[in-house]
């Protein structure tokens, strides 16, 4: 143990460290005066310090002491003859580990050593531990807050700061229930101290995830918590500790969980639901064209035959519903096909407009010249090739143009433009196609105009023979092709317009 020797006697002061020395000790130096004590504190950083209450200088042993306490945190042994209240008074409030009166002896010096460095070393042991549990309190991500046994606020971390919205300073000494209120998160009734609980009944005490904290703002936040005892060497109950944590971010984890499942058993669900449409629209297909095509067949035979001009309209009739019937069946299987399928069975080919859209609409002149109306492509010579599936936008523009045709009234017009305008897309502009025809559809039945077998009540032009599936597969195909389509209808026309870009683009 290295020990600093403080004496303003130079006799008394080498007879010390003799004898320090000689009992096991090394005494390196000694100093007279209190500013040269301080210096060599500093210099050789002693395990303790005999300090005289004498000494030379404008200072004395006890602000030395004082001094040497507060700067290095060494421990302080007096010798001395001094023995009057007013020193002893002095030298308390230095928290000195030991006070030996001169003379003395040997042993007694010895032993005075050796419990003060002792008593020493548990103190500073002791200091480094509560030092290190009051890190580790601060530290943690959980709320802290401490009574005594009256229920009384002792201490307060930095995370309960945060949560409650006061600081340790502002409540220490306050009632725990002034700062610490927790309601019910369904009932909104508050719940009951849990410290109380635990300072009447010595038990730990936990809460459920149904609390909500109200901090000092009024901001409510839902907290997990859990309350112990604090007991001391004697196992008596001399206060509570609550550890308490905000639980907002578990909870949205187990919500977004919640959602996820519910999302996969939703998918899952319509994955079977799918599957049962597909098994019953395939054994309906199959159940009703066999009918069908033999009535057809039977039809034509009568036809062959003849059987009077009479019999010969019901054929007619019954040959319409014939075709009617078959067109609904395909319509439902073409419809079921297209939401089944995905993007990815789609074929892109670049589609000369030019060329393309003439193979379509000539398709349909002689059709409109029966029915003497218009049909007019506007097209210009310069439109770019378009990117896109030919068998689907084919049958889009081929159900468009027939019921166009179909509710058209005589001598009406039907006009198809195209033209490439709008926002660019990776330096694409859209091409846009409007088909136009002159027939209007009342404004209330525009926004269910493609719900599947929608047809609109009102008696006009629109309300002819129709299977109500078309409109809604055109609007499947569309979305399929990454692309837009929209209708309006005024002042005796209607006009749809639908905007792509090339396939390879849109969907990128």
């Amino acid at each position: 143990m290295k020990i600093l020797v403080v004496e303003d006697q130079g006799i008394v002061a080498k007879d010390l460290q003799n004898r320090l020395n000689k009992i096991g000790y090394h005494v390196p130096t000694t100093a007279s005066s209190g500013e040269e004590a301080i210096k060599k504190a500093a210099e050789i950083c002693p395990d303790l310090v005999l300090m005289d209450i004498r000494l030379k200088g404008d200072m004395d042993g006890v602000e030395t002491a004082r001094q040497i306490h507060d700067n290095f945190k060494i421990p302080v042994i007096y010798l001395t003859a001094y023995t009057d209240k007013k020193t002893l008074e002095r030298v308390k409030e230095t928290e000195p580990f030991g006070y030996i009166i001169k003379p003395f002896k040997e042993k007694e010096l010895y032993t005075t050593i050796e419990i003060a460095y002792s008593k020493y070393k548990q103190e500073k042991k002791l200091k480094e531990d509560q030092q290190w549990l009051a890190t580790v309190i601060k530290s943690i991500g959980d709320g802290v807050i401490a009574t005594n046994d009256q229920e009384l606020v002792t201490f307060l971390n930095p995370v309960a700061e945060k949560l409650l919205g006061w600081k340790q300073q502002e409540i220490c000494g306050k009632h725990v229930s002034e700062v610490l209120k927790i309601v019910n998160k369904e009932t909104r009734k508050p719940i009951e101290n849990p410290l109380k609980k635990v300072l009447q009944d010595g038990v730990i005490v936990g809460q459920h995830e149904d609390s909500i904290l109200i901090a000092r703002n009024g901001a409510e936040i839902p907290i997990n918590d859990s309350a112990a005892p604090i007991k001391d060497e004697k196992d008596n109950i001399i206060g509570a500790v609550l550890v308490f944590r905000d639980i907002t971010e578990h909870q949205r984890a187990i919500e977004v969980r919640q959602k996820q499942i519910e999302q996969e058993q939703l998918v899952t669900q319509l994955e079977q639901l799918n599957l049962l449409k597909d098994d019953f629209l395939n054994t309906v297909s199959h159940e009703l064209r066999t009918p069908l095509s033999n009535i057809m067949m039977a039809i034509q035979v009568l036809q062959i035959t003849g059987i009077g001009e009479q019999g010969q309209r019901y054929l007619e009739m019954l040959q319409a519903e014939c075709d009617r019937e078959l067109e609904i069946i395909n319509d439902l299987l073409d419809l079921q096909r297209v939401e089944a399928a995905t993007t990815s069975l789609l074929s892109p080919e670049p589609l000369l407009l030019q060329y393309w859209l003439h193979s379509i609409v000539e398709s349909f002149r002689a059709r409109t010249h029966e029915r003497q109306q218009t049909l007019t492509l506007n097209l210009d010579s310069n439109i770019p090739p378009l990117i896109s599936d030919n068998v689907s936008l084919a049958r889009i523009f081929t159900e468009l143009l027939n019921n166009a045709c179909k509710y058209t009234p005589a001598g009406g017009e039907i006009v198809l433009s195209v033209c490439c305008e709008g926002s660019e897309t990776q330096g694409v502009l859209p091409t846009i196609f409007r088909i136009s025809n002159s027939a209007e559809i009342p404004t209330a039945a525009l926004p269910r105009i493609f719900e599947k077998f929608y047809r609109i009540p009102e008696a006009n032009v629109w309300q002819q023979s129709s299977t109500g599936l078309g409109l809604a597969l055109v609007h499947k195909l569309v979305e399929q092709l990454q692309g837009t389509i929209q209708v309006e209808s005024s002042a005796g026309w209607t006009t749809f317009t639908l905007m792509f870009f090339d396939l390879a683009v849109a969907t990128d």
